[in-house]
């Protein structure tokens, strides 16, 4: 095999497909990509069996070929090489020769006969959405899986296709996040469970533009993600989803807006006196037109007032702050509302179409 490309495309591409390389694995060729060189296309690719991605990159193929190479040492190479234009050659005995300027490396590298290659899937049931969307919904939801391998169900996100409608929701035990999407064409319907881990690792490839769009296709066991020279195949999890509809209620004695970013600084200012170890509650004291923010622990203590607009009853409830944080730093709504019963029931962030829902559980307090 020899290849000649640029740098800079060989390393997007080389970045793409080391999120699926696994840091460790009794599968040494696991810990390998592959670059692939036939019928005049340029392909890396990489899977740890859990989650797989190929991505396509310009170049020019002297000779076709490939070959499995450390991911690691590869990467490092190819990145602090002096210039732009890359030649990579591999002889039959699988060494494998970079130069580039005057700089040259001469490694060791594998057939490819015990990689394992992506499964070929059949293209039926899929949606379109655009990378702006999914990325927006991975960035508003993603923080409330669980990464607890104990219940499997809870480290992945439900996606659910109704109509036009896609609804995804994530869950730890302790809160829920929940993204209502109207879709531009209706499809059948599909209810998925995504590993959380997958959907990261896409978040960070994505570009996230408006008009780029991703191609979702889904089989009983695997989903797969279609996007500019980008595949990324990951399996499902298997199990039925939490029946969540029992836990969400329009019901609430007190109801309050507040300004988002005010309420998010006092709440930040709140954890500066928090350990670990303390785990201490932020108490949210609502009265009148008013929202006192209190903090009691070892380091200290600080209480805050920020303006707000309550219909209801008044309360006195305790949070764990950082969800309340998470929470509030993936809504871009200048106001929020904030719907409540009492102090031991779930507080619910929401909008008024409810695009989204966010279920936080109070916590006790002295």
């Amino acid at each position: 095999m020899n290849i000649i490309c640029d740098k800079s495309k060989l390393l997007d591409g080389i970045n793409i497909v080391l999120k699926a390389i696994p840091g460790k694995s009794t599968m040494a060729i696991l810990e390998c990509l592959v670059i692939e060189a036939e019928n005049n296309i340029i392909k890396l690719i990489a899977n740890d069996l859990e989650i797989g991605i190929e991505t396509v990159i310009e170049g020019q193929i002297v000779e076709e070929g490939n070959v499995a190479i450390g991911a690691k040492v590869f990467s490092d190479i190819i990145r602090k090489l002096p210039s732009e234009q890359v030649e990579i050659n591999v002889n039959e005995n699988y060494q494998l020769f970079i130069k580039c300027g005057k700089a040259k490396f001469n490694i060791a590298a594998k057939p490819t006969d015990e990689f394992p290659y992506l499964p070929q899937i059949v293209k039926e049931k899929h949606v379109e959405i655009s990378q702006f969307t999914l990325k927006d919904i991975i960035r508003q939801t993603v923080f409330s899986i669980s990464d607890n391998e104990n219940t499997k169900v809870m480290t992945g996100e439900l996606f659910e296709i109704t109509d036009n409608k896609l609804k995804v929701v994530s869950l730890d035990g302790h809160r829920i996040s929940i993204r209502n999407v109207e879709l531009n064409n209706s499809y059948d319907n599909i209810s998925v469970i995504i590993p959380g881990k997958t959907l990261i690792e896409i978040n960070k490839i994505l570009n996230g533009g408006v008009d780029d769009i991703v191609k979702i296709y889904f089989t009983d066991k695997h989903i797969l993600f279609e996007f500019e020279n980008t595949v990324v195949l990951s399996r499902l999890i298997e199990g039925e989803y939490y029946k969540i509809d029992k836990m969400l209620s329009s019901d609430y004695e007190t109801k309050i807006t507040v300004n988002k970013k005010e309420m998010l600084d006092s709440i930040d200012r709140t954890t500066l006196l928090m350990k670990e170890s303390e785990k201490k509650p932020v108490i949210i004291d609502i009265k009148d037109n008013s929202m006192g923010l209190a903090m009691n622990s070892s380091i200290g203590s600080m209480d805050e007032e920020i303006d707000a607009v309550k219909e209801g009853k008044d309360i006195l409830i305790g949070f764990n702050p950082r969800f309340l944080i998470d929470a509030l730093r993936v809504i871009d709504d200048e106001e929020i509302t904030l719907y409540m019963i009492n102090p031991k029931a779930p507080c619910f962030i929401r909008d008024k179409d409810e695009s989204y829902i966010y279920l936080i559980l109070p916590v006790n307090f002295n």
